[in-house]
């Protein structure tokens, strides 16, 4: 059992730079590095979508093409923190951020494989 919570949402101009983090607590014996994290948003009116993974060790990334070279996924496994980085922000970045945890041993996109979500942290893009 593992309990994501997300924070540092909030509005920025665009341009503007924000840090997602996301904190698990781990039911007793659970280990934070057993599961692949990822990070997903979802705008009104479209599907969850997957914007950024992590590999178990940290060693392997993912970006979804939107983001490449805007957003940056990392993840410390001594204080089970995934974090990510958000940088020159534009109004269509707004959406609901969700921090998800998945037994998956490689980097996986699908929503489907990701077992365990956070509440969500809304990010919202003024231009």
């Amino acid at each position: 059992q593992v309990q994501l919570v997300e924070s540092g949402g909030g509005l920025v101009q665009a341009g503007g730079s924000l840090r997602l983090s996301c904190v698990a607590s781990l039911a007793s014996g659970g280990t934070f590095s057993t599961y692949t994290m990822g990070w997903f948003r979802q705008a009104p009116g479209k599907e969850r979508e997957s914007v950024a993974a992590i590999s178990r060790s940290g060693g392997s990334t993912y970006y979804a093409d939107s983001v490449k070279g805007q957003f940056t996924i990392s993840r410390d496994n001594a204080k089970n923190t995934v974090d990510l980085q958000m940088n020159s922000l534009k109004p269509e970045d707004t959406a609901v951020y969700y921090c998800a945890a998945s037994r998956n041993m490689v980097i996986t996109t699908s929503t489907l494989q990701y077992r365990y979500w956070g509440q969500g942290t809304q990010v919202t893009v003024s231009s």
